[in-house]
């Protein structure tokens, strides 16, 4: 295998990967992808090939992110013979902050940057250092790359980076970043190909999955977006709340008394589409359900991104194209049907036999907007800069993440 690449996502109890060959024109191909889960747990390791087969179903038997690396790395290098096995690793960071804008080999600076940043999103960035050293550990000349999912939204003007607050506090960093940059990146690359001139005129990307926003760009660059500072603001998500009053939070604080942990608690795992509905954070349950509860969380979902739409239109002044993407956004028509009746007003009509196929275009031809799913592909985002960063270094450079 030529110049493999090891793509890692890690969350707090799965390390999600995949590996990509690289061509002799640079170009990737995706190999085998898998993940281990339960790390903290029993953890387990699936692996399997590119059309799916599984090579590899089994315990792990070391516990945490630093079993979860070895149990990946070790499978691989008694499969290809090498022992570092790979060219390079390519991580998935949440949160770059303002100094982070574009993909950066790690070095022990830039680790203790990325670390630095956990207060913005304490439930990604924890995991990611916690893979990056685990890759260290094991494969301590392997070079790895970091990609930020907020890089993708620095072309932001700053007026729609700020908040109206005292400008101490936005010195400091307090203030709009966006987040799923990796997959806008994606799209808006994926759709420059399938749709070159209208790619370059005002598109909404509709990133629906278990985290949901919505992303405004113009010529394939974002101009706004519904995330802010941290990955809960926007819309409602599977356990996530989604824009709220900040006198919420004063009266949680003030009247029920409760801690800052329990808040975070609240707003990050205990809200959402679970949190109104009682009953289930996936759509595709709660689409299923009669109860009257999940009736309003599914039209608390579709309202929200109706009413974002409608903002980021006026960010745009005007849309051309809406975009459908991630797992929500790719696979269910009934919520992109709802979605494009409420969006009427903007000249959205939907095409119901070509919605029920999943597209790529689902609008009618005489819809004023063109609307299309197109899948996204984060990993290979990922692996397309960690290629490129890896190619521009010195061969016989080698920098530890320690």
């Amino acid at each position: 295998m030529l110049d493999p690449l090891l793509i890692l996502n890690a969350g707090s109890s799965s390390v999600k990967f995949s590996v990509y060959e690289t061509r002799a024109d640079r170009t990737l191909a995706a190999g085998v992808h898998g993940q281990v889960e339960r790390i903290d747990t029993t953890p387990h390791l699936r692996v399997s090939d590119a059309d799916g087969r599984v090579l590899a179903d089994g315990p792990v038997e070391q516990r945490g992110h630093d079993g979860a690396i070895r149990a990946i790395h070790d499978w691989f290098a008694a499969h290809v013979g090498s022992e570092d096995g790979f060219d390079g690793v390519g991580h998935r960071i949440v949160h770059g902050g303002s100094r982070y804008t574009e993909p950066i080999e790690i070095d022990a600076d830039v680790l203790a940057g990325i670390e630095a940043l956990v207060p913005l999103a304490p439930l990604h960035q924890p995991h990611h250092v916690a893979a990056i050293r685990a890759v260290a550990a094991v494969a301590p000349h392997v070079p790895q790359i970091a990609c930020f999912d907020t890089s993708f939204h620095h072309t932001q003007p700053a007026v729609a980076q700020a908040f109206a607050l005292p400008r101490e506090l936005t010195a400091k960093g307090v203030h709009r970043y966006g987040f799923h940059g990796l997959s806008y990146e994606f799209i808006a690359t994926a759709f420059s190909e399938l749709a070159p001139e209208l790619a370059q005129r005002n598109v909404v990307v509709a990133h629906l999955g278990n985290g949901a926003s919505l992303c405004a760009m113009q010529r394939g660059r974002s101009v706004a977006t519904t995330m802010g500072f941290t990955a809960l603001d926007g819309l409602p998500m599977g356990t996530r709340a989604g824009a709220l009053d900040p006198g919420v939070l004063l009266y949680l604080l003030q009247q029920e008394r409760m801690t800052a942990d329990e808040i975070e608690h609240l707003l990050y795992e205990r809200s959402g589409l679970l949190g109104v509905s009682g009953l289930s954070a996936d759509m595709r349950t709660l689409l299923d359900s009669d109860a009257p509860a999940a009736r309003d969380a599914v039209d608390l979902f579709v309202y929200r991104a109706g009413r974002e739409l409608g903002s980021l239109a006026a960010a745009l002044g005007g849309l051309d194209a809406l975009v459908f993407t991630a797992g929500i956004g790719e696979h269910a028509d009934e919520i992109r049907r709802r979605i494009g009746a409420q969006a009427r007003w903007l000249g959205v009509e939907i095409d119901d036999a070509a919605n029920r196929r999943h597209g790529p275009r689902i609008s009618t031809d005489g819809s004023r907007v063109s609307v299309w799913v197109i899948p996204t592909d984060e990993n290979q985002m990922i692996a397309r800069h960690t290629r490129r960063v890896l190619d521009r270094r010195p061969r016989a450079q080698a920098v530890r993440a320690g």
